[in-house]
């Protein structure tokens, strides 16, 4: 993120903006452990591993204060502009997309943690798998945009979110039907449900970061731009 920022008389200016990169990476990387673990722990019958991902919620949160505190001292001492502005806001933005993916990671383990106590669901697993690996792709993607500063992947990881929705989408309709044809599914099959829910939101929140990220770079909003037209907005 150096190449963004301005050569700063104050070293001590330097060393604050690299340490709240770090520390924003620190925490991605978390969180994308703490997806993939709950996917697993899913595919696995893992309850322990289920329980490991629910208690990283701790780290997550305390990562995601620190952070807020070092962008909010940041802002007060050195009163930044534009181009270290924009770093700053962008990645404080992000990092709130970043909890919000591990609460979702968390909620992916509970439900997880359930199904393995009813016993495993009749339907679903191979959706989960599926929508998993791209959301999990998503997440590991666009951190290391972040890590790169690379506009052109942070557009192309944005505009994965559709490729998901229609998977979700087409995994819900197929899901219900199961649940229509053999009621005594309903149960289960709807905790399936609420973790696919889980992975189309962690997938909105990736795209959401990616859209900070390129506020970062270009200074342009395309928080409200539909993915097939973000590149001629940025142009």
């Amino acid at each position: 993120m150096k190449e963004l920022t301005t050569d700063h008389i104050s070293q001590q200016f330097n060393i604050e903006l690299e340490t709240l990169r770090q520390h924003f990476l620190t925490m991605g990387g978390v969180v994308e452990n703490q997806v993939s673990d709950a996917i697993q722990a899913l595919l696995d019958s893992d309850g322990g591993l289920a329980e490991e991902v629910k208690d990283r919620d701790a780290t997550v949160n305390q990562l995601d204060g620190l952070i807020d505190e070092e962008c909010t001292l940041i802002l007060a001492r050195r009163q930044p502009a534009a181009s270290d502005l924009r770093l700053i806001m962008s990645i404080s933005k992000a990092v709130g997309e970043l909890e919000r993916i591990g609460d979702e990671a968390k909620k992916i383990a509970s439900l997880t943690i359930s199904l393995i106590e009813e016993g495993e669901s009749p339907r679903g697993y191979v959706e989960i798998n599926r929508i998993g690996q791209m959301v999990s792709s998503m997440i590991h993607d666009s951190l290391d945009a972040y890590a790169r500063l690379d506009l052109d992947a942070a557009i192309k990881i944005a505009k994965r979110d559709r490729s998901i929705d229609m998977e979700y989408k087409t995994a819900i309709r197929s899901l219900v039907t199961y649940m229509m044809e053999d009621p005594r599914s309903i149960s289960r099959v709807l905790n399936v449900i609420w973790i696919l829910r889980s992975l189309e939101r962690i997938a909105d929140y990736s795209r959401h970061s990616c859209q900070h990220l390129i506020y970062m770079i270009k200074g342009v909003d395309v928080r409200h731009t539909p993915s097939a037209q973000l590149d001629e907005e940025i142009q």
